[in-house]
């Protein structure tokens, strides 16, 4: 339950997902994750820290062996919201 408690805060899985490339430094990570604001981003990189998900480093912050391995178990969801995507787009265009 604690891992869903820490994935389940505003924009922790933004945060991990943006990170699955390599490393990014605090300016660039924030403009990848849209509008989340630099206290909220810095609130949740301590948290991830803290977990042993995410590590800071020289090129910024980075996902820990651990924290590429949880962003690897989102790969098969983020499938699933491309198809549950067209599913609703397809229901919306019968009902209309």
């Amino acid at each position: 339950m604690a891992l869903l408690d820490l994935l389940g805060q505003k924009w922790a899985l933004r945060v991990i997902w943006e990170l699955r490339n390599g490393a990014l430094n605090s300016r660039a990570l924030r403009s990848a994750s849209g509008e989340i604001s630099p206290t909220v981003l810095q609130s949740r990189i301590n948290e991830l820290r803290a977990a042993g998900i995410v590590v800071s480093g020289d090129n910024g912050y980075s996902l820990t062996a651990l924290g590429v391995e949880l962003s690897e178990t989102f790969i098969p969801l983020y499938h699933f919201a491309g198809k549950w995507a067209d599913h609703l787009e397809q229901n919306s265009e019968q009902d209309g």
